[in-house]
């Protein structure tokens, strides 16, 4: 399974720096949370690594590849970078089949990934009267196609409720069970507590504290607590 390597990667937007130096890894098999503040470059770094935005510096590679260059993308990254990447009309199996078709991926995933994200009650509604939470599972059905040994996920749980919270919980740690590499940014620290198993923390574009979840709250406080401290500049 391949890994996520971040090395001293950079973006500048003209005169504002998004992301400065920034390097760490997602390993296979763990589900790695990213952190920080509105504005921090999270989501420009999960684009530089899908190939989305161009770096100023660095590289981003995904089993020692640029996202470019995998001989088969679709079926090695799995993303979700927003919940609404698809035709109101449609419903979520035609949305789902549509992809497949134009990916080359086998048509039988479709129910197999519906099943996955709870959708498949819902398979033939159409995608524009979803709720943001089903909005949500279907973007991450989309990403599970192709069976993809890596995701990246980008706030996947906003507009979920508890039960669906946690739901996504064990969906993620099952799939990193099952020797995935899993990048999740969230601001939902509780959560990621109990999700991650490792923490890569950034503010204004650089890292703050990396490490795995026991070693950076260190048995003081929760994540919550931790994570302010850093950001503070007091732990």
């Amino acid at each position: 399974m391949p890994a996520i390597t971040v090395t001293d990667i950079g973006k500048a937007f003209g005169s504002v720096r998004a992301v400065e130096k920034l390097s760490f890894t997602a390993e296979p098999g763990r589900v790695t949370g990213f952190l920080g503040p509105n504005g921090a470059g999270k989501t420009t770094t999960l684009r530089m690594i899908l190939g989305l935005v161009r770096p100023s510096a660095g590289t981003a590679l995904i089993g020692g590849r640029a996202y470019a260059n995998l001989p088969s993308p679709l079926t090695t990254v799995g993303a979700v970078l927003e919940a609404a990447a698809f035709h109101p009309g449609r419903t979520a199996r035609i949305h789902l089949l549509a992809l497949c078709t134009a990916a080359g991926i086998p048509t039988g995933r479709v129910e197999r990934v519906l099943e996955l994200v709870d959708l498949a009650g819902a398979a033939d509604r159409r995608a524009g009267g979803f709720s943001l939470g089903m909005r949500q599972r279907l973007a991450l059905a989309s990403s599970l196609l192709g069976d993809p040994p890596v995701l990246i996920l980008d706030e996947p749980a906003n507009g979920l409720d508890p039960e669906g919270i946690h739901w996504l919980r064990v969906l993620l740690r099952g799939l990193s069970a099952e020797g995935r590499t899993v990048l999740l940014s969230s601001h939902l620290l509780a959560e990621m507590e109990q999700t991650a198993d490792d923490l890569i923390i950034i503010s204004g574009g650089r890292l703050v504290a990396a490490g795995t979840v026991d070693e950076l709250i260190g048995g003081r406080g929760g994540l919550e607590q931790t994570y302010l401290e850093l950001l503070r500049g007091t732990r």
